[in-house]
């Protein structure tokens, strides 16, 4: 669905990125995981198009990234950075409807408001509707900018928003700011989207935390592709030890069954 070949990012002699290859399937929630500096960020940003690389193309849909009419790709592609800044006093309401500005001129009032309902409930955030935007928490905020990007690419091939329209969804570490409770939330929804069709690509820090949702995991380090496969394959003790300088040893979540890291 969304593919990036080769990609070479080089900034001030250093390179960020270097040959990375990756695609983002549809039905799929794939984790990308590595060290602080790893160029995690910078490869989503990449994917994203809001940063053009040195060597290499991004295509999504077969289609190089920037023949895509802006308004076309936004109905399609939706980013959630790592932070938003928005000091306006606009309501949650008022940012979850920002997300339905690439549906301009195809979409009524009325339906958009009832989509930013719908994606709010769907992040468990419809109690801040009405709330002004910042005086929220760190991660309430985090919750409703979900509810933005939802918004930006909700279809309505079915009740629920998702269907067979090609979607994809870039999350840049979406857990920040979030308690434990809306960490799994987050997660939990992230898969769902995955399971309704849409290509998921998430940064995170918490290998546990990917292993229980992700389908794949994508190491990245120095710029590199280090490791990319389905999670048992990727998540042992050697590539762990390698990317992170952690000795780790490898057991089994007790009833999700999937890999657990624990230090040694």
């Amino acid at each position: 669905m969304l593919a990036g070949s080769d990609l070479t990012v080089i900034r001030r002699g250093r390179r960020l990125l270097d040959g990375v290859t990756l695609a983002v399937p549809g039905a799929s929630l794939t984790a990308l995981i590595g060290p602080n500096g790893a160029g995690k960020s910078t490869l989503l940003h990449v994917l994203s198009g809001a940063l053009t690389p040195e060597a290499g193309q991004v295509r999504f849909l077969d289609r190089p990234l920037g023949d895509w009419p802006r308004a076309d790709l936004a109905r399609r592609r939706a980013v959630l950075p790592q932070s938003s800044t928005l000091s306006f006093p606009f309501r949650a309401l008022d940012v979850v409807l920002m997300g339905r500005s690439a549906h301009a001129g195809r979409s009524s009032h009325d339906h958009d408001l009832a989509v930013a309902v719908a994606a709010l409930t769907a992040v468990d955030a419809l109690a801040l509707a009405e709330r002004i935007y910042p005086t929220l928490s760190g991660g309430e905020r985090q919750r409703v900018q979900l509810a933005r990007v939802m918004a930006q690419i909700w279809t309505d091939d079915d009740g629920e928003g998702q269907g067979r329209t090609p979607r994809v969804l870039l999350l840049d570490e979406p857990t920040n700011n979030l308690d434990l409770l809306h960490q799994h939330q987050l997660m939990r929804f992230a898969r769902h989207l995955a399971d309704q069709g849409v290509g998921v690509l998430a940064v995170l820090h918490d290998p546990n935390l990917a292993a229980l949702y992700a389908d794949r995991m994508v190491v990245l380090a120095d710029g590199r592709m280090v490791a990319d496969g389905p999670v048992d394959a990727v998540m042992t003790e050697a590539v762990i030890a390698r990317v992170f300088g952690l000795p780790v040893t490898v057991q089994r979540h007790p009833t999700r069954g999937t890999p657990h890291l624990v230090p040694v």
